[in-house]
C-alpha cells in the first residue's frame, strides 16, 4: 500500500514538473529574445565601381532623383520600355482634349443612363459637407 502511495506521488510531481515546462512561469522559465524585435541585418554590397572618390566640399549630390522618386523606382522597378501593342493602342487613342477635366461635370455633356441616386449626387450642391443628411428611400 504504501509502495503504491509513494509511487503515485512520484508520478503526480514528475507530471506536474514536465508540465510546468510548458508555461511561460515555472522551474524552467528563461528569457528568451523577442521573435519580432529582431531585424535582419542586410548584407555588404562591393560598389561594382572602385575608382569612386568621396565627393568634394559644396559639389552637388551625384544622384539628381528625389527620395520619392527613388522609392518609386524601387517598388516598381522605374520606366519600362512599351510594347508593340501598347504603342499602338496609345496611338489609336490619341490626344486627349486639354479641357476634358473642366467639361466632364457639366451636365450638358452628353453621358450614359444615369441612374436616380447619380443624378442627386451630381445635383447635390457644394459646401463643406456640415449640413450632409442622408435619408432612407423606401
Amino acid at each position: 500500500m504504501q509502495f503504491k502511495k509513494s509511487g503515485a506521488l512520484v508520478l503526480v510531481t514528475a507530471g506536474a514538473v514536465m508540465l510546468s515546462a510548458c508555461g511561460s512561469t515555472g522551474l524552467f522559465n528563461r528569457n528568451r529574445p523577442d521573435e519580432f524585435a529582431v531585424q535582419r541585418q542586410s548584407p555588404l554590397v562591393v560598389p561594382p565601381d572602385f575608382s569612386l572618390s568621396p565627393p568634394k566640399q559644396g559639389e552637388p549630390r551625384p544622384t539628381t532623383e528625389t527620395l520619392q522618386e527613388q522609392t518609386l523606382d524601387a517598388l516598381f522597378g522605374g520606366p519600362q520600355a512599351r510594347s508593340d501593342i501598347e504603342r499602338s493602342t496609345l496611338g489609336l487613342a490619341g490626344t486627349a482634349d486639354p479641357s476634358i477635366r473642366s467639361t466632364v461635370g457639366d451636365p450638358s455633356t452628353y453621358t450614359v443612363a444615369k441612374g436616380q441616386v447619380t443624378r442627386a449626387i451630381l445635383a447635390a450642391p457644394e459646401g463643406d459637407g456640415q449640413a450632409a443628411q442622408t435619408s432612407l428611400g423606401g
